[in-house]
């Protein structure tokens, strides 16, 4: 009987201590939103040297962006640090998704027309937008997140 008291105390009391298997999770997917106000430095510490540049030309001088492409979307910079982001996917909608899967999941634009939708994003360090670009045939056709002050 003492022998089954003691075998139990050691199994709650010492088990605990024993190392545990490491359980292995999926790494979650970064919120996109986090990039921007990323520096120069910053950008390129983390994804390389960009698969490409290009301009983008505004409507006014002061709108033209320099674009550093790279798989994890493309980054408008203005100055010294990032202040959009184009990418094909984010908040579980993806380019190609009918236009109703975004209202469904972010209710009520800011501004809607038929070519694109505008939506706020609380809870950062700026103000940001977030706009679906939308295609003639109905489907989502890019993502860009933005600094709506700038």
């Amino acid at each position: 009987m003492r022998f089954c008291f003691v075998l139990a105390f050691a199994l709650t009391v010492i088990s605990p201590l024993w190392p545990q298997a490491e359980t292995q999770t999926a790494p979650s997917a970064p919120d996109p939103a986090a990039y921007i106000g990323m520096t120069l430095n910053d950008l390129i510490s983390r994804f390389g040297v960009p698969q490409s540049v290009y301009a983008s030309r505004g409507l006014q001088e002061w709108q033209d962006d320099v674009v550093f492409v790279y798989d994890a979307g493309d980054f408008y910079i203005i100055k010294d640090r990032v202040w959009q982001l184009g990418v094909k996917s984010a908040y579980l909608i993806s380019a190609g998704d009918p236009v109703p899967a975004v209202f469904l999941g972010f209710g009520d634009p800011v501004y809607n027309s038929t070519d694109c939708a505008v939506f706020t994003l609380r809870g950062y360090s700026w103000p940001l937008s977030l706009r679906f670009n939308f295609s003639s045939d109905g489907k989502v056709d890019m993502i860009f997140i933005y600094r709506s002050d700038l």
